[in-house]
């Protein structure tokens, strides 16, 4: 009889979106993972695989996890303007936390990875199409409440404002300035005004 795992695999995942936003995935050494994720070599090895492996697997759950809570704010009753403008201030928040935005940067080393491995861009490919799907449906939703410009097209704002999300985390690592995020969202935001 195969003994239980001792580790929580969420965890695990969790604690590898911190390593890989930290170091990279190219950056990222055997050891930081045993460093980083507190469990032994053959463990690893036995639940995730290479590096590559858990690579994968740490980009499938962050990203699975914020689109589907962008998607649930997104549906939910009310204001559909209102939804969005939580949805960026959020965002924003997490990147202004020290302990919050490490795993964020995950997202810089995935994206880094698109061009080099079908897996990781058809993944991307999936959930930009339901990203994107969510953010038209709630233009839709506040153009019928009268919220925003009829004459906005709402196929490139759902489109805009999706890339704009991901731009964030960008901008995040590249300014010390948390006040710059900020400005950034305000900006966004302005693009729903009538």
């Amino acid at each position: 009889m195969g003994r239980s795992k001792e580790f929580d695999t969420s965890i695990v995942l969790r604690k590898a979106m911190e390593v890989f936003g930290h170091y990279g995935y190219e950056g990222t050494t055997l050891q930081h993972l045993l460093d980083g994720l507190g469990i032994a070599r053959q463990s690893l090895y036995d639940t995730y695989g290479t590096k590559r492996d858990l690579f994968i697997s740490a980009v499938k759950h962050y990203v699975t996890e914020k689109s589907d809570a962008v998607i649930s704010c997104l549906e939910q009753p009310g204001s559909a303007k209102e939804a969005i403008a939580r949805i960026f201030h959020e965002v924003a928040a997490v990147l202004k936390d020290e302990e919050r935005r490490k795993e964020c940067f995950i997202l810089n080393s995935a994206i880094d990875q698109v061009p080099h491995n079908p897996e990781i861009a058809a993944f991307f490919n999936r959930d930009m199409a339901r990203l994107e799907h969510a953010f038209y449906g709630a233009i839709m939703r506040a153009r019928e409440m009268g919220e925003l410009n009829a004459n906005m097209n709402p196929r490139a704002h759902a489109q805009y404002l999706n890339h704009a999300r991901y731009s964030l985390t960008q901008a995040a690592k590249l300014t010390q300035d948390p006040v710059v995020l900020d400005h950034i969202t305000e900006v966004i935001l302005t693009t729903l005004d009538k």
